[in-house]
């Protein structure tokens, strides 16, 4: 990956920004709310109250010396960041510590009664059980009577525009992407992505998952399309180990959510049970590698992982988080080409995102123009766009 002092990396440092919005206000609220969403007893509350001071107050401490993850985080470099202002480090490095130490004050990792307990599961269901989910699975039933193109392409956008499915399951007008001055989709390479995944495919599909809930479903009904039309053989869903940024999928959340498309009437019941099916026979198979949850970009990735990428037909990577470790979560200019900063990665990789971050590469410099003249820098962090890029 380039390093290129026109591209620093992102710290938490410069007030007014987003990051800085992001340590200084967003991570103590996420402490409240997880503080107020179990009964926790009073070692909890101490630990979750300690880490408050220390976001808003204090500097980053090491983990306790009997941490099961110790070793792991020293060599993600926790000994070189603690004792440093949370704001002084990497954000995408101090965001994610921010996360494990949250997990360490719950008492998820244990010994005791909340060992394994996730502390985002009420925020997870709430979103999966709510009737918005409902109105979103019965739009399956309008699609079975498309074109099978027509039909990949509403749950590839499903897919990318996550929870605002709404969106993603609408066919929009010919054309009307392109007479947008200011179009949803900054960059799509949305057939390039279709090219290496022919019906009569029978590779692998890697797709590297972002958030639970109403955000995986979609996913899911991409990966069934896939298996069913027969663009690929077999599909690989990589999630977090273990709970990570309130919503990031874990293998519970993936069950979770298989039940509720099972549970569903119409369509989407069909698409649970075929699911179910292919879990069953090993076409479809779930990945909970640590590196998962590493701060750090996919450039690091260890060697065990890069071999599965290097394997795949096809990666895509889902989702802001896993943008911003695609790419290095670096202020680079937004024209900077896709494919260089992606260079590195073993084999071909889709990024679909919606833009909730200020990191962006790949776009034209007359999309670029048109964005900053109608929104300034909003367009980066607002959630309002999004794009579809690729290297081959």
């Amino acid at each position: 990956m380039p390093d290129t002092p026109a591209a620093p990396v992102i710290l938490g440092d410069e007030p007014g920004s987003f990051p800085r919005s992001v340590l200084a206000e967003r991570h103590p609220a996420i402490i409240r709310q997880v503080r107020d969403a179990f009964p926790y007893g009073p070692e909890q509350h101490r630990a979750l109250d300690a880490l408050l001071t220390s976001c808003t107050e204090g500097v980053i401490e090491a983990l306790p010396a009997d941490a099961p993850d110790r070793d792991r985080w020293l060599t993600w470099g926790a000994d070189r960041c603690a004792g440093r202002s949370w704001s002084d480090v990497p954000w995408l490095w101090s965001e994610s510590y921010f996360y494990r130490q949250l997990l360490g004050a719950t008492g998820y990792f244990g010994p005791g009664p909340w060992t394994g307990i996730d502390p985002f599961r009420p925020f997870k269901r709430a979103e999966l059980d709510a009737e918005e989910t409902d109105e979103e699975l019965a739009a399956l039933d309008a699609l079975e009577d498309l074109p099978a193109d027509e039909r990949a392409r509403a749950l590839l956008h499903g897919s990318l525009w996550g929870n605002r499915a709404d969106l993603g399951f609408r066919l929009s007008a010919a054309g009307a992407e392109a007479q947008e001055a200011v179009p949803a989709l900054v960059a799509d390479d949305s057939e390039a992505l279709w090219a290496l995944l022919p019906p009569s495919g029978t590779g692998t599909l890697c797709l590297v998952a972002d958030n639970a809930g109403r955000e995986l479903v979609p996913d899911l009904l991409l990966i069934a399309h896939l298996l069913a039309e027969g663009r690929v053989g077999r599909a690989v869903l990589h999630v977090k180990p273990h709970p990570y940024y309130v919503s990031d999928a874990t293998t519970a959340d993936v069950a979770d959510a298989l039940r509720r498309l099972v549970s569903a009437p119409g369509t989407a019941a069909g698409y649970g049970r075929r699911l179910w099916a292919a879990m069953a026979d090993g076409r479809l198979s779930v990945r909970a590698h640590p590196f998962s949850c590493a701060p750090l970009p996919y450039a690091d990735m260890p060697d065990d992982l890069r071999a599965e990428f290097a394997a795949a037909t096809l990666t895509v990577v889902k989702g802001d988080l896993n943008y911003r470790r695609l790419v290095g979560d670096r202020l680079w200019p937004p024209t900077t080409p896709f494919q260089d900063v992606t260079a590195y990665f073993p084999g071909p990789v889709a990024a679909l995102r919606t833009l909730k971050s200020d990191v962006i590469t790949g776009l034209d410099a007359g999309t670029e123009a048109a964005l900053v003249a109608a929104e300034g820098q909003r367009w980066r962090t607002g959630g309002t766009h999004a794009l579809i890029q690729l290297k081959r």
